[in-house]
């Protein structure tokens, strides 16, 4: 663990701890190269870990770099065990108080999620963790992050149910067994993330890990508009169809998605 003072790599001057993972630590640090700014400092808590943590993390910095997206995280550099990238002062999509801000939000994340599935890249971690927020959201939006677990479309991620537990919430079928993943798959998990930003818990919840995969797999959306009141039904067809199992009976794209949610809660 690095304190707020300490050096690293000689050119980072860490300032605070900002968020913790299962494998890693991101600092905020000062960067005192020119351009001299304020960064995110993502380090791995055991830089000798096994080469797949390393390979995750070259490929967060890797996909990242090449989108060049605005709603897609800046990386700016990386070596063993570490790498930086653009500090997100908002925080995390859920610290935005209405819901029309969170819409937004989401609506521009399914915009750059549609994009970078044109370039045949499919994310695989969507979920509000992963949406930050610029200091002034109302100018500069929010940002998709860690790439870690990116894939190519139709590729055969391993399955991980047993191992990203705080992801399984979002979770889709396909990539819970081991299925090919596509912009759909990124699109069930924006759902699900779409849910708990609107109702306060994402669709499926159980007590264990295993009850949770087994609704992810075969439980039915719940109709929220009988518990809410304020929900209009047409909220449950939609979510009926971005909740699928098959990928194929989706909807084309996170946008078309998006544009109906907001379209149902703005009537």
């Amino acid at each position: 663990m690095l304190s707020p003072g300490d050096r690293f790599e000689g050119r980072y001057i860490v300032e605070a701890v900002i968020g913790r993972g299962g494998s890693s630590t991101v600092y905020r640090a000062r960067d005192t190269r020119p351009p001299e700014r304020t960064v995110a400092l993502k380090v791995l808590a055991d830089r000798a870990q096994p080469a797949d943590a390393q390979a995750r993390l070259d490929r967060e910095f890797a996909v990242a770099r090449a989108m060049a997206q605005p709603h897609v995280v800046e990386v700016y550099d990386h070596g063993p065990g570490w790498l930086t990238m653009e500090h997100l002062a908002g925080g995390p999509v859920s610290r935005l108080a209405t819901i029309p801000n969170r819409l937004a939000a989401l609506t521009q994340i399914a915009g750059a999620l549609d994009d970078i599935h044109g370039r045949d890249v499919v994310h695989c971690d969507v979920k509000p963790a992963n949406i930050l927020c610029h200091a002034d959201f109302y100018a500069d939006g929010a940002v998709l992050v860690d790439f870690g677990t990116a894939h190519t479309r139709n590729e055969k991620p391993r399955p991980h149910a047993g191992e990203v537990t705080a992801s399984l919430p979002y979770s889709p079928p396909e990539l819970l067994t081991g299925g090919p993943v596509s912009g759909a798959t990124d699109e069930y998990a924006l759902a699900c993330t779409l849910v708990e930003m609107v109702t306060g818990a994402p669709p499926f919840t159980a007590a264990t890990r295993m009850g949770l995969t087994a609704a992810q797999l075969n439980s039915v959306p719940p109709r929220l508009s009988r518990r809410i009141d304020w929900l209009p039904s047409a909220f449950d067809s939609v979510m009926a169809k971005a909740l699928a199992k098959q990928p194929a009976d989706r909807y084309q794209s996170c946008t078309e998605l998006m544009a109906l949610i907001t379209r149902i809660l703005r009537d």
